[in-house]
């Protein structure tokens, strides 16, 4: 199954790491990362991140002194016709220490899936194995994807 019809009228969790590697570029992941942000850009399937992406996106880019990669992050991280950049809630926090109760997920990553849960998404894009924990969390990961390239 090639990266479209993996995605197609699916509803996707984007995490921090697909955004690193398509803004910074990282090889081999960008044409992945780069074909999913696309098919999110025309509607073949939306997706949603949380806030605490940008956060997470931002700490290298600032430790670096490059403004000019902040301000990639903070257009690319924007909310758009498909695709939501959601606020944390009381309810995800919540949600959130509940998954770090029953799974031992850190909190940032704890915070993410519940936020994807919260908002129903069918797939959970990432490369972080530590979220194989979390039962009934339907994950793509991009490495199965660039290996199908």
């Amino acid at each position: 199954m090639g990266i479209k019809e993996a995605i197609i009228g699916q509803k996707l969790y984007l995490d921090a790491n697909l955004f690193i590697y398509t803004l910074e570029e990282v090889a081999p992941w960008v044409e992945v990362t780069s074909q999913i942000l696309a098919a999110v850009d025309v509607g073949e399937c939306s997706a949603v991140t949380s806030e605490l992406t940008l956060a997470e996106c931002l700490v290298k880019p600032l430790a670096l002194g490059r403004t000019d990669v902040v301000q990639q992050y903070l257009s690319l991280l924007q909310n758009r016709r498909f695709f939501t950049v959601l606020p944390l809630s009381r309810e995800i926090l919540i949600e959130a220490a509940t998954l770090r109760a029953t799974t031992r997920l850190k909190l940032p990553d704890a915070l993410h899936v519940a936020t994807a849960q919260r908002q129903n998404c069918t797939l959970f894009v990432t490369n972080d194995d530590r979220l194989r924990a979390v039962p009934d969390l339907h994950l793509l990961y991009l490495r199965d994807l660039v290996a199908q390239l």
